[in-house]
């Protein structure tokens, strides 16, 4: 589900401080615009219940998930929400297993090849490097080197529509979107346009 919809568009929306009330209108401006990921890290006002009223807002098609989990525990909450994406700021194994045992997706964050390997042989669907202003594309294409092209990689902090073509082409798959495509206080429509500029980026790359 989550490698379909990353096929069909490799940015994924990162949430971070979005509110129950707004969630609903924030996702449908971001699934019109184009992306098929969206995550609510976990440390946003009441994380699970915009999850739930983004699940069941947006078509089948639209993989909903959460941000910032550090807990085996708390990827039961996600999925009671009907979250199916488990994103880590870090490489927990015990919490790839939690996603995998609960039938969820897991996209571990790894600053190294090593902690990338070890993600992946915990049983991690894609990896999440990060912080990606740290890394670089000059590490990107380090990387694609010796991890498998069936590999996803996904470059996240400080991606912007001007700098994502520098990732595509050092080998990045896709990409996760934080302030720069939704902070608190943006409405909609500011939303929507920053959507629109990443969406066009991405298929300019």
């Amino acid at each position: 589900m989550l490698k379909e919809a990353l096929k069909q568009c490799g940015l994924i929306a990162i949430l971070r401080g979005i509110r129950p009330d707004e969630a609903e209108t924030i996702g449908t401006v971001l699934y019109d615009a184009g992306f098929r990921v969206i995550e609510v890290p976990l440390n946003s006002p009441e994380p699970f219940e915009s999850i739930r009223l983004l699940r069941n807002a947006l078509p089948a098609n639209c993989v909903v998930g959460a941000g910032t989990v550090l807990s085996p525990a708390q990827v039961q909450q996600v999925k009671d929400a009907g979250g199916q994406l488990i994103v880590m700021p870090h490489s927990d194994p015990a919490v790839i297993a939690a996603a995998t045992a609960a039938g969820l997706a897991s996209a571990p964050g790894v600053a190294t090849v090593t902690e990338a390997f070890a993600a992946l042989a915990a049983g991690a669907d894609i990896l999440k490097m990060f912080p990606a202003e740290q890394l670089g594309p000059a590490v990107v294409k380090a990387w694609r080197a010796v991890i498998p092209a069936s590999v996803s990689l996904a470059p996240v902090g400080g991606i912007t529509p001007a700098n994502m073509k520098s990732f595509t082409e050092a080998g990045a798959s896709g990409f996760g979107l934080g302030s720069a495509l939704y902070k608190p206080g943006m409405n909609a429509e500011q939303v929507k346009q920053n959507a629109i500029d990443f969406i066009l980026a991405w298929q300019q790359r």
